[in-house]
Parts: C-alpha cells; structure tokens; sequence
C-alpha cells in the first residue's frame, strides 16, 4: 500500500527521484500512465496487470473503447536507475504539465505524480459531504 506525499523536482531531461519509501514495493521496473484530474499513475507490474485485466474485461462499447486507448496509449514502462530515477516520457510530462517542482502522492495501491502547482490547486474543502456520500458504499469514519 502506498501512503505519504513528497516533494521533488524534475530535471531538464525529465527524471525525477523516485521517494525512497516508495522505490522497494514499485521495484526495478513498473508503469507510468496518464491518470485522472490532471496527475500521471504509478503502479507497480502486479497492480497494472490487475488494472490491464479490469480494462480488457469492460463492455465493448465506445466509452470502454476510449477509457482503454487513454490508459493503454499513454503507457511507459520505466526502469529506476543507479541514482533512483526515472525517465518520464515528454507526452506524459506535458499531460501531468511537469516542468520542476513535483509531488508523490501515495494512493492505495498506485502512486500520482502531481506538478506542484496543481496539487496545491486541488480543494478539499467539501471533505465532510464526500465522506457523507461514500457511506453509501460501506465507508464508514
């Protein structure tokens, strides 16, 4: 399970530090995909499988279509090197606007990568009626 936030930076090739906290439960090797509000995903090779299953067995009609060529085309695999980083492809750099400062963002079972700027710009100002609406789905607090 991945948890915590950190701060990095990105350098002018497109790598960036991998927190050490988070470097042993990835691995040498996993994916680096588009993900949703405007952050990239982070799973491990075991979590992106399971994820890949999900995507394969979704209806064959046109949103499962697009949702599938969204994860799938924007998907790089990555390799941690000597130093602990990685290369972010400049089609993702550009999707999650990564240009210096960045943040971690432990989620479960996958990992966000956030510039800095628009992690701050996320509200969580209506924390209370979300938690509200999630009872419907066995959340309890």
């Amino acid at each position: 399970m991945f948890m915590g936030e950190y701060n990095h930076t990105i350098d002018a090739k497109g790598r960036i530090i991998v927190p050490s906290k988070f470097r042993e439960s990835l691995g040498e090797h996993f994916v680096v995909t588009v993900g949703l509000d405007g952050c990239l995903f982070v799973y491990p090779n075991e979590e992106w499988q399971h994820f890949v299953e999900q995507l394969k067995n979704l209806p064959g009609n046109k949103e499962a279509r697009q949702l599938q060529r969204y994860f799938m085309a924007g998907a790089a695999d990555c390799e941690v090197d000597k130093q602990g980083r990685i290369l972010i492809p400049g089609n993702l750099r550009q999707h999650a606007g990564l240009d210096k400062d960045i943040v971690f963002v432990g989620v479960l079972s996958k990992i966000e990568i956030w510039s800095k700027e628009r992690w701050e710009s996320n509200s969580y100002d209506n924390m209370d009626e979300i938690a509200d609406h999630m009872s419907e789905f066995g959340l309890s607090f």
